[in-house]
């Protein structure tokens, strides 16, 4: 007899699993339970008048096999050149023989990684490189002043408390006020010196002033930096992109799995999730549009927020249900904004279309204003814009707490403070140059490493005693984990599903043993 799955999320993480499962759909049922109106979760692609938006924007870049060979299963590598294909290779086709349009329009596209930061109204490399125009940029005596800043972190190591002594440690105290202190607090809401060290060590891994520099003198020695060719995540230069946004990678997979015989639910939102004596699982009672629905199942795979999980469970513990209760997270606003041009210079040597800057998302270091980042969608790919030969969709991005006055501005509202933030920078001239814009909202889109979190392990205790119950993706672990990372999750969580493993270790070790670090 079958054993029937509820999967509570329907993004990469839940997707994943749902697809693996099916690969044998003789043995396994598979319900998917998705909030939203469509698949995808933070990775989901919106498509809004032919102009599609990509919420956060998603690097395919991945060290690990089995994920790169999933990727390409789904969405092959474009055999033809595709940097600005839609421009100049209209007539590209993947294969001799005639074109084929549904492969054409189901690959990935090779796109240059550039992502700078704006501070002062100048560009500089992120991570920091030691090019002459960082130096021009940064002025003679900051420069000097950096310098021994950084050469005196070197000598007095600080004991790292905080993420504000990990940052310290690796870049000096100047870079960190420069680069680092404001941009932290604006996307998280915490000053630095309030939040842990382990979140640095998560995101940013080895990546320091010694990695640039080792890594700028294995270019210049053709070695990329370290043996085998190996260099840190956020040094890469290269990455694949689904040709219309992250969304068509998992929309693909929503229909196999549909193929395969599994059951999708749109906007269900699940609220319970029913215990039995014993500690196992036994259903869950889900809503939409007004209406309650119970649904049972035998295995239990959650990509929800670990704080919504517990907080749905009926007798939990005083105390894994306070750490639950407690764990914070980062919400998300977005404005797309299309205009006919922007106003940035393009400093570079690398090709764009339209004469555009090349990057693919900027961090705004920019004190006076509350915008995080931004992105031009042109660059992600081609095809994310409807006119791409005169318009540049830009996305700009805003961090915030659900509730709060931003979050709770009126769509029309938030796009004039995007737009008016435009012109503060400099990006545009002025707001008249506006054609159109579109608002959206992620909430939980990045959980947080403060509060309770450094209680995490107990909660994770508590949970892997729930015998059919696997904890996958990056808010089923309350981990800041990379897309790759959140698939692994769910190859380890069906691995054990599928011989009887009972210990949890290695879904819960995804993106923390070094082994999994994404290096090239």
């Amino acid at each position: 007899m079958k054993k029937k799955v509820i999967i509570i999320g329907g993004g990469p993480a839940g997707l994943t699993a749902a697809y693996e499962l099916l690969r044998t759909p003789d043995e396994y049922e598979v319900v998917v339970f998705e909030e939203g109106s469509q698949v995808g979760g933070i990775a989901k692609t919106v498509n809004y008048k032919g102009n599609r938006m990509d919420m956060g924007g998603h690097r395919f870049f991945s060290k690990m096999p089995e994920v790169n060979e999933w990727w390409n299963e789904m969405l092959p590598v474009q055999g033809a050149p595709s940097y600005d294909d839609k421009v100049l290779f209209r007539d590209c086709t993947l294969e001799e023989g005639g074109p084929d349009p549904e492969k054409e329009d189901r690959v990935m596209l090779r796109r240059n990684r550039i992502s700078r930061i704006f501070f002062n109204n100048r560009f500089f490399d992120y991570p920091i490189s030691l090019k002459p125009e960082t130096f021009t940029n940064m002025g003679l005596g900051t420069t000097i002043e950096a310098g021994f800043s950084y050469l005196g972190s070197m000598v007095h190591k600080r004991r790292e408390n905080s993420l504000e002594d990990f940052y310290i440690n690796r870049f000096g105290k100047k870079l960190y006020s420069m680069f680092f202190e404001h941009y932290t607090e604006n996307v998280w809401g915490r000053h630095p010196s309030q939040m842990t060290a382990e979140w640095g060590a998560q995101r940013v891994k080895g990546v320091s002033i010694m990695a640039v520099l080792k890594d700028a003198v294995g270019k210049a020695v053709h070695l990329k930096g370290k043996k085998n060719g190996e260099v840190e995540t956020s040094l890469i230069e290269e990455f694949s992109y689904p040709k219309y946004g992250p969304g068509q990678l998992w929309e693909l997979t929503a229909e196999e799995i549909l193929k395969k015989g599994g059951r999708i639910e749109l906007n269900a939102c699940v609220k319970k999730i029913h215990k039995a004596k014993g500690r196992v699982l036994t259903g869950v009672t889900w809503e939409r549009g007004g209406e309650t629905f119970e649904e049972t199942g035998d295995i239990f795979i959650s990509s929800m927020p670990l704080k919504d999980l517990v907080g749905g469970m009926n007798n939990v513990p005083e105390k894994p249900a306070e750490i639950a209760a407690g764990l914070p997270y980062r919400d998300y606003m977005t404005v797309g904004v299309l205009v006919p041009r922007l106003k940035l210079k393009n400093k570079t040597n690398i090709p764009t279309i339209g004469n555009i800057v090349p990057d693919d998302w900027v961090y705004v270091h920019d004190r006076s204003v509350k915008m995080g980042r931004f992105q031009i969608f042109n660059n992600w790919s081609p095809y994310m814009v409807a006119d791409i030969e005169h318009t540049v969709w830009v996305g700009l991005e805003y961090f915030c707490n659900e509730g709060d006055s931003m979050w709770s501005m009126a769509d029309d509202d938030f796009a004039k403070l995007g737009i008016s933030e435009m012109v503060t920078i400099g990006m545009i001239e002025s707001e008249d140059q506006v054609i159109d814009s579109h608002v959206e909202r992620v909430k939980k889109a990045y959980p947080a490493y403060f509060d309770t979190y450094d209680q995490i392990d107990r909660l994770r205790r508590y949970l892997d005693k729930i015998p059919n119950l696997y904890c996958v993706g990056r808010n089923g672990q309350h981990r800041y984990n990379n897309l790759d990372h959140s698939m692994m999750t769910s190859f380890e969580a069906v691995k054990n599903i599928r011989q009887g493993i009972s210990d949890r270790s290695n879904i819960w070790n995804v993106n923390t043993e070094k082994s999994y670090h994404e290096k090239k």
